[in-house]
């Protein structure tokens, strides 16, 4: 095959695959394509924006041939938004995909050896999953080719919601969002018309300037709704009678919060939140413990599924009441909490600090007593001393960010030398590449992918290590 050269359609490629990034894949001479816009069983032209010497990255320049797994996309924000990349692929075969790269990533990455890999629990629904969702203002919103045909015409340029991928200062105005059931759709659009009927500007991401900001919507599988609002210019009044009004028009809301945020960056974390009606916190329920959840607060965004990927952890745990549990990457707490009555104690540690409050109050709210949280790097925590003055783990449950554990957490972990680990994954990839490390004093006994998140290729994975000896 020839040179293929940037902007040069390649044609009649039969789409065979998907990545972990959830773009498609075809294989050409050697050549691996990575292709937006098709789904396993297309044959397709692809036009090429980046070529490598093994690899190429396109788009569908026209389909040739449709996949059998091919669906209609039910947003009309599909192609454009950068969520919900595979609402062309039937849900079936969305587990299909997650299902194998779990199974991929313990072949080829990890070479691990294990018996099998469970069923993937999917969700069962495939839409109105999240419990939160964050959208920004813009007052230059992302045009469509059909409206940059009409650009004259057009004399509204504001947006609310989300950016598109790879340009931050182009954001995509949302009509309906498909990811989160209840109001939100309505809290958004309603704040949209009546920032656009009383003239409230809308931020300039390139020159930091003008009123509204950013908007975060928080809900609970038992009702409660919370809404903060961002502005970077403080203007209390106009800011007051959007947030009156929202209060009127929205009785349901429960946590009603204002942040200024004059700063380069849209993260609230370090801001100080106000709360203009309602509590600071929503609360959420799993089985008979309640969690508050502050604005600020990580919890899993899908609620359904994190109770079924909980019970799994603590299924794998296999708890009889005497253990000393460590929950490393604890967060919140909510793990830790969710198995304490099952065991002698837990200790949490956690990076963050706000999370470690969070955890310690949500143990005080369900009178939990046998809990013990602590801040702090993993690596430095977890040492020896530690380990001496809180008990020998018997049961480790570590649930780390994307990249993983560090290798001197890895190691430190194997020095603790408990009898069980539960590792809970967002990220099979670096997930077995940790457990390659631990091979020699753990094997794989349990394995169970978990759907959180329908329409991307994102998948959980909990496994169950025991010790060799």
């Amino acid at each position: 095959m020839s040179k293929i050269k940037k902007n040069y359609v390649i044609s009649d490629l039969e789409v065979v695959d998907i990545s972990t990034e959830g773009k498609a894949i075809a294989k050409q001479d050697g050549l691996v394509v990575f292709i937006d816009g098709a789904v396993p069983g297309d044959v397709v032209d692809v036009m090429v924006h980046r070529k490598k010497n093994s690899y190429a990255e396109g788009k569908v320049h026209q389909i040739k041939k449709l996949s059998e797994d091919r669906i209609e996309p039910s947003c009309k924000h599909f192609g454009t938004c950068g969520g919900c990349k595979w609402q062309n692929l039937n849900y079936a075969k969305q587990l299909y995909f997650k299902q194998k790269y779990v199974f991929d990533a313990f072949t080829r990455i990890g070479k691990l050896e294990f018996s099998e890999i469970k069923p993937i629990i999917g969700n069962k629904e495939a839409y109105y999953y999240r419990n939160k969702l964050e959208f920004s203002f813009s007052n230059k919103k992302w045009l469509t080719n059909e409206e940059i045909k009409n650009a004259e015409q057009i004399e509204n340029k504001n947006a609310l919601g989300f950016h598109i991928p790879g340009l931050f200062d182009k954001v995509l105005d949302i009509e309906h969002c498909y990811l989160q059931k209840g109001l939100s759709n309505d809290i958004r659009n309603t704040i949209r018309q009546y920032a656009l009927d009383n003239n409230l500007s809308f931020f300039q991401i390139r020159d930091k300037q003008n009123f509204l900001r950013t908007l975060m919507i928080r809900t609970t599988s038992t009702g409660e709704i919370m809404v903060v609002i961002s502005v970077f210019e403080y203007l209390e009044k106009e800011l007051f009678e959007l947030l009156t009004y929202l209060k009127n028009k929205f009785p349901n809301i429960t946590s009603l919060q204002y942040a200024h945020n004059p700063k380069g960056n849209d993260t609230l974390n370090d801001l100080t939140l106000h709360t203009f009606y309602g509590t600071p916190y929503i609360t959420e329920q799993m089985e008979d413990l309640k969690f508050r959840i502050s604005a600020k607060s990580f919890y899993q965004t899908n609620s359904e599924q994190a109770y079924e990927l909980y019970k799994i952890t603590r299924s794998f745990a296999g708890l009889t009441g005497n253990e000393t549990v460590y929950d490393l990457y604890t967060g919140t707490g909510t793990i830790a909490n969710f198995v304490a009555k099952f065991c002698k104690k837990v200790i949490g540690i956690e990076y963050v600090e706000d999370a470690i409050i969070d955890a310690k109050a949500n143990s005080e709210l369900n009178l939990i007593n046998n809990t013990n949280f602590f801040a702090g790097d993993m690596k430095n925590v977890l040492n020896e001393h530690f380990i001496n003055t809180h008990g020998q783990p018997d049961v480790i449950i570590t649930d780390p960010p994307r990249a993983g554990m560090a290798p001197e957490v890895v190691e430190v972990l194997l020095k603790a030398n408990p009898k069980k680990i539960v590792y809970v994954s967002c990220n099979p990839s670096t997930q077995a590449r940790d457990l390659d490390l631990m091979r020699n004093q753990y094997k794989i006994v349990k394995t169970q992918p978990v759907d959180m998140f329908p329409q991307t290729a994102h998948v959980e994975n909990v496994v169950l290590l025991e010790a060799i000896n």
